[in-house]
């Protein structure tokens, strides 16, 4: 998982836009939704990806992705108490975790993760977070910290400050409201495609 932009989205519908335009890389966070409609909108998902060659990340849902054979999980630290790290392993999928502060970089890398994401490095109007705006700059140290695995950045990012943190140590940038959010996503997602492949 190395194309450097990651968008997170609400919906699989969602994802049948952003991917036949051009992203490899995208995360589904599906909320309060019955299980039935979590299965379809994974297995459909996951369906569009395919035919693109593009990568699905299945936020939380780490069952219904071990079922529908899914490449990627990303794990919150309250997901990483209850999910069966070893069942993913066994089923060959690879995990994704979050972070905050350095007890949770702790938690995570004691599963051996895939990648680490680490947020809110900025400011976030998404989701009520407990934790101060992590500054480019912890990108850097992080990334020492967790060896060759991809680290990405999360929270509040618009494009100019995604390429910012691309400089400061991260691998990958995870655009959630600058796309879901802005006027008009599809121009703002072929900003972002064009941006951040950029040769440097």
């Amino acid at each position: 998982m190395r194309d450097p932009f990651y968008p997170v989205v609400p919906d699989v519908g969602w994802v049948t836009r952003l991917v036949p335009a051009g992203v490899r890389l995208v995360q589904l966070r599906i909320k309060e939704q019955p299980d039935g409609e979590v299965r379809r909108q994974v297995r459909e998902a996951k369906a569009v990806c395919a035919t693109h060659g593009a990568q699905l990340i299945v936020n939380d849902y780490w069952q219904v992705a071990i079922d529908e054979g899914c490449d990627y999980v990303h794990l919150g630290q309250e997901d990483l108490v209850d999910a069966d790290v070893k069942a993913l392993r066994r089923a060959g999928i690879r995990i994704g975790v979050s972070t905050h502060d350095h007890a949770e970089l702790e938690k995570g890398l004691a599963i051996d993760p895939d990648y680490v994401a680490l947020g809110p490095v900025y400011p976030t109007l998404l989701k009520q977070m407990p934790w101060a705006p992590q500054g480019p700059a912890r990108l850097g140290e992080w990334k020492k910290l967790i060896g060759d695995r991809p680290l990405v950045a999360i929270g509040g990012l618009t494009l100019e400050r995604a390429l910012l943190c691309l400089k400061s140590g991260a691998d990958i940038a995870s655009a959630v409201g600058d796309i879901v959010n802005h006027a008009d996503p599809m121009g703002q997602t072929k900003a972002w495609l064009a941006a951040t492949r950029r040769p440097a």
